[in-house]
């Protein structure tokens, strides 16, 4: 019994040779007949999907996806707010490739058209992922790659190098979360990003290779100005960056050695690493995972939670961890029994919208129960966040100082002083709006005409204290040649007092 016995043994030894071929035959017709008799059966179930669906069998390990959804709305400042995206994908797969067109309808009436080319990974785990996305929203773009990522700061390129048979791409970005705006543009360096076989051929061989991650970024734009600063640089690289928990490199474009130094601490908690001048480097770094550009909330100083794994609060709470700041909440005059003042910060201006009575507001905040703190807010982050954090109200004319709110604790006071000029518009959104998502209570002061300088610059009838409406419309530089540049502010001490009786009547909840 040494021989083995399989199903082919034990069909040759029950039928003959010439019966064996019968069957095959017989087998093979009967297999026709059943696929005609389907055919004809759900032939009428048969027709034209909703959706283009082809279909190609590719012998490559690597393939593209690509993602495009057309825009159309520009963002207006204070305005309503209509947003869009476009999304780019590249991204190395395997062998098969599926095209799909639709049409979405955005909540405005807008049609966004989109052509996806999905390609699917039928040997994920013998490919190694490789893929480029890059997001257009309304205020910022930014690209995310994932592969053989090389980083040319000569030429301002990344390159994706691909070595086998996958379309070629391309996109240019500038690095700056305030997309759309063009003066701030002009400062910014914009960074072309390649892949495909020609990015394959085209990309130079590594000179240094890292194993975590990078950023690349400007601090051109608007740096500088202090609530550009944070609104269109810190928070979206914290938001950009916060994942990594330190290990990941930033790669700098535009460089202000002023502003690394100004916000060193932020930076230094944020990366572990040197940063990196790309525009000033010879050598190519490439990298397993780049990301070109930040990431931001539409809205000014803003997180949105239900979008974001982090929230403004969060951010506050780095930030006490990054100056060490001490006073986690404002003073509590109910719990306190009144035994000590409420600290009050002034914030001085030297040029424009100052106060022009400081003395005045400062004796009468004194005389109501405040200890009164005057100074003008500098480029010494680590001084001005602790000094802020110091006090329980924070009081200064509309401008970017205010921005120095982040730092106070909790629960405290933001009066913003609004000057003439129609800037309720711009306070609420600049400040009033993004101090409630920071857990402060907010105040509004407008004054009124007889409280601006400008009354001695202009006859009682002009349109620039009577119609500042009017000046809007003629522009932005317009605007703020008049009002941001040339307007002072003599608080009408009586009336003010209302405003610091109701803060202290907020610190006793």
């Amino acid at each position: 019994m040494g021989e083995k016995i399989t199903y082919e043994t034990i069909f040759a030894r029950s039928f003959s040779r010439y019966d064996q071929k019968k069957l095959g035959y017989g087998a093979f017709l009967g297999c026709l007949l059943i696929a005609l008799s389907f055919c004809i059966v759900f032939k009428p179930y048969l027709g034209p999907l909703p959706v283009l669906n082809m279909r190609m069998s590719m012998d490559v390990g690597l393939n593209m996806l690509r993602i495009m959804d057309s825009f159309s709305s520009e963002k207006l400042r204070g305005g309503d707010i209509s947003s869009s995206m476009t999304t780019i994908v590249t991204e190395t797969s395997s062998s098969e490739i599926e095209m799909v067109e639709e049409s979405n309808t955005t909540g405005t009436n807008e049609t966004i058209s989109n052509a996806t080319t999905v390609i699917k990974n039928k040997n994920s785990s013998q490919q190694k992922e490789m893929k480029t996305v890059c997001h257009v929203e309304e205020s910022t773009e930014f690209c995310e790659m994932n592969g053989d990522i090389r980083v040319d700061g000569n030429s301002s390129t990344v390159f994706m190098a691909v070595d086998t048979m996958v379309a070629n791409s391309s996109w240019v970005i500038g690095p700056y979360a305030r997309r759309g705006d063009e003066e701030a543009f002009k400062r910014i360096t914009k960074w072309s990003i390649k892949s495909g076989v020609d990015a394959y051929e085209e990309a130079p061989k590594c000179d240094q290779r890292h194993n975590v991650p990078a950023i690349i970024f400007s601090t051109g734009g608007y740096a500088g100005n202090n609530f550009h600063d944070y609104t269109d640089i810190v928070l979206p690289l914290y938001l950009t960056s916060r994942q990594f928990d330190g290990e990941v490199k930033f790669l700098i474009t535009d460089k202000n050695p002023w502003w690394i130094e100004k916000f060193r601490n932020i930076l230094q908690k944020l990366s572990r690493y040197e940063l990196v001048d790309i525009d000033k480097e010879v050598n190519v770094h490439c990298f397993t995972s780049v990301i070109v550009g930040l990431k931001r909330y539409p809205k000014e100083l803003k997180i949105d939670p239900s979008k974001s794994p982090y929230s403004m609060k969060e951010f506050r709470q780095f930030l006490r961890s990054a100056y060490s700041l001490k006073k986690e909440n404002a003073i509590n005059m109910k719990d306190n029994g009144g035994k000590k003042r409420p600290r009050l910060l002034i914030v001085s201006r030297k040029s424009t919208r100052a106060f022009t009575n400081t003395n005045a507001i400062s004796g009468m905040a004194t005389r109501l129960g405040y200890e009164v703190v005057v100074t003008e807010v500098d480029s010494h982050v680590a001084r001005v966040a602790e000094m802020v954090n110091s006090c329980d109200v924070m009081m200064g004319v509309h401008g970017a100082g205010l921005t120095n709110m982040v730092f106070l604790p909790g629960n405290a006071i933001l009066i913003q002083v609004i000057p003439i000029g129609g800037f309720e518009w711009l306070a609420k959104t600049d400040f009033g709006e993004p101090s409630k998502d920071m857990n402060l209570r907010y105040i509004g002061y407008k004054i009124k005409t007889e409280e601006s300088s400008l009354i001695q610059q202009y006859p009682p009838d002009h349109e620039v204290l009577n119609d500042p409406y009017a000046v809007q419309k003629r522009g932005w530089y317009e605007f703020k040649s008049i009002y941001l540049q040339k307007q002072n502010v003599n608080l009408d001490v009586d009336r003010f007092r209302a405003t610091l009786l109701r803060a202290l009547e907020l610190l006793r909840q």
